[in-house]
């Protein structure tokens, strides 16, 4: 068993889609499935505390590695980082699951993912979960609107620049990675050194954090372009927040009733924007009531 089996109660399964090869934790089984979607700069293993309820109340789970993180295919180029391969990839992914009803479950770039997977209607979805990630629309509003929101959205500026960014991510070990995950999570021992070292580890392997940095440098530009993210969400849809995020203001959440027709929205008072990893007895729940 792997640490990271070993850290999910799950299998390690290799699933092909899309021309990919996708690093999947299974657990559970049946033709209801919980897909779950990991944000920058984590790994699957941010499911760690989802994986066993979701499974008591009857889902098979996959808790994916997505395009260039773990053991996933890691193509080059930043080309191969647009918005329609990373939602092409969830699409093919429930065509190879099988399943019969998909609850999209989504943190981060995964909930951003997930938010288009929903808006473009790419695949039947039975229920969606965002966390700590607004509808693209209204963040762009708040962006449009906010000096503040600017500032905090700075970061990726900065990881346009070519090179710095992927060695600063990786050098030591992937030392930065953990440390700025370590600050940003809230609490100081929300992530364990066990799990840290997955995320220092997938930072500094062979390509990680470029595979990583081409999110911003290829899809966050196909978001800014896209011109068909106004239809409605119309599946039911939780959104849960960590007040306290760090990336992103309340003010971008402002709008979303209007874009999504059976909206949940629960904030949690002082949880960073780690939220799975900084209150993940709170998250569950929220998660398995909604479920």
């Amino acid at each position: 068993m792997t640490r990271e089996e070993a850290l999910l109660g799950a299998r390690r399964i290799l699933v092909p889609a899309n021309g990919l090869t996708f690093e999947i934790y299974e657990a559970g089984t049946g033709e209801r499935l919980a897909l779950l979607l990991h944000g920058f700069p984590e790994h699957a293993v941010m499911w760690r505390h989802l994986v066993a309820p979701l499974v008591a109340k009857g889902y098979r789970v996959w808790a994916v590695n997505q395009r260039g993180y773990g053991g996933t295919s890691r193509p080059a180029g930043k080309k191969n980082y647009s918005l329609a391969a990373l939602t092409g990839d969830v699409a093919a992914l429930i065509d190879a699951s099988g399943a019969r009803a998909v609850a999209l479950i989504g943190h981060d770039w995964g909930g951003l993912i997930a938010w288009v997977v929903a808006i473009r209607k790419l695949r039947p979805l039975e229920r969606l979960v965002i966390i700590n990630i607004p509808h693209p629309l209204c963040f762009a509003r708040a962006w449009r609107r906010s000096l503040w929101q600017k500032l905090r959205s700075a970061y990726i500026g900065f990881f346009q620049i070519p090179r710095l960014p992927d060695f600063l991510l990786s050098a030591g070990g992937g030392a930065l990675t953990g440390a700025m995950l370590r600050l940003s999570a809230g609490r100081g021992d929300a992530i364990s050194e066990d799990v840290m070292a997955v995320y220092r580890d997938n930072a500094a392997s062979p390509g990680g954090a470029t595979a990583m940095l081409n999110w911003y440098r290829r899809a966050i530009h196909d978001l800014r372009a896209a011109r068909d993210l106004g239809a409605p969400v119309e599946i039911p849809t939780l959104i849960v927040w960590g007040a306290a995020d760090i990336a992103f203001g309340e003010a971008c959440l402002e709008g979303t009733e209007r874009r999504v027709a059976d909206l949940k929205v629960e904030k949690l008072s002082g949880v960073s924007h780690f939220s799975p990893e900084d209150a993940p007895d709170k998250v569950t729940e929220l998660i398995k009531n909604f479920l």
